[in-house]
């Protein structure tokens, strides 16, 4: 009888013990694992911006307490161009994991993040897990890889060096840069209208070595020369268009190369510049519905 009673002790505290198995672990995690080893961003490349937005900022605290520092960690980790993160969930935050699902399953969310970052740190794919313990896990492949970036970053600088004198300004420099990508750049019209995917006319691969772009491919391109003038910039996208947004002087304006490259019925090459650096009410003035964008995101150009 004893042993009995013993045995039924034991089975009660080991059942109670399986129960609490996951507070218990995330109490030690918690309270005494991240206090000794913190969570750090650890080394970043060579593409990493130290920039802030309105909209996202640079995070090194990877133990959320908001869904506010959830978005953040999400844009440290892009734009420092890590593969794979782990951060943390605590306890205490008692939305954290919801907050994350949410988050991770909204890809129009997750896109917006990504036109902050330097284009080369963009992202292709974004994959999000994370157990019953807190651990949340981020992996994601990149959109370009070593070697496009290489011949990218070769016919960049060649241009450059052809296109630049030292005595522009900064704002010859960009209508240089413009007027150069249009020139040498077709939109690739066959992929819109027929899905013909001949050329990689979404990145910046195809608008500077293959001579073919869509609205993505003009934007990145025209990103890099923004990047190596060193200026404050970033992507903006609304439902099925995107294009450039910088800081320039203290003012920010907008700047998009492929409405300034217009498909021509005789399929005459025309370069405008009817979107070229112009101020919110002015694009807003144009009423083209393609520019319609969320400005609780853009904050610095709304």
């Amino acid at each position: 009888m004893k042993k009995y009673v013993i045995t039924i002790v034991l089975l009660c505290f080991l059942s109670i013990l399986f129960v609490a198995r996951k507070d218990l672990y995330r109490i030690y995690l918690e309270n005494f694992y991240f206090s000794k080893n913190s969570i750090t961003l650890g080394e970043k490349n060579q593409f990493y911006r130290d920039e802030n937005f309105e909209f996202v900022q640079q995070t090194s605290s990877f133990i959320p307490k908001t869904r506010k520092d959830i978005l953040n960690i999400y844009y440290t980790i892009i734009n420092a161009g890590k593969k794979t993160f782990h951060f943390y969930c605590p306890k205490s935050y008692k939305n954290c994991i919801d907050d994350v699902k949410e988050i991770a399953n909204d890809q129009t969310l997750l896109s917006h993040i990504n036109n902050f970052v330097h284009p080369f740190n963009g992202f292709k794919n974004i994959a999000t897990e994370y157990d019953q313990y807190g651990e949340v896990t981020i992996s994601i492949e990149y959109t370009y890889d070593q070697e496009k970036i290489k011949a990218i970053s070769l016919e960049k600088n060649r241009i450059e060096q052809a296109i630049w004198t030292n005595n522009m300004n900064t704002q010859e420099k960009i209508l240089k840069a413009h007027d150069y990508i249009i020139h040498h750049t077709h939109y690739d019209k066959e992929r819109t209208q027929n899905d013909e995917i001949k050329y990689d006319s979404d990145t910046a691969y195809g608008a500077l070595i293959e001579g073919y772009a869509l609205c993505g491919g003009y934007t990145d391109a025209m990103a890099l020369f923004l990047e190596d003038l060193g200026i404050k910039n970033n992507k903006i996208s609304s439902e099925n268009h995107v294009w450039n947004a910088l800081e320039l002087n203290h003012q920010w304006y907008h700047l998009d190369l492929t409405w300034d490259d217009p498909i021509m019925s005789d399929g005459s090459e025309v370069i405008e510049h009817h979107f070229f650096l112009i101020t919110t009410r002015e694009l807003k003035s144009i009423q083209d519905p393609e520019h319609d964008y969320q400005q609780d995101i853009y904050l610095e150009v709304s």
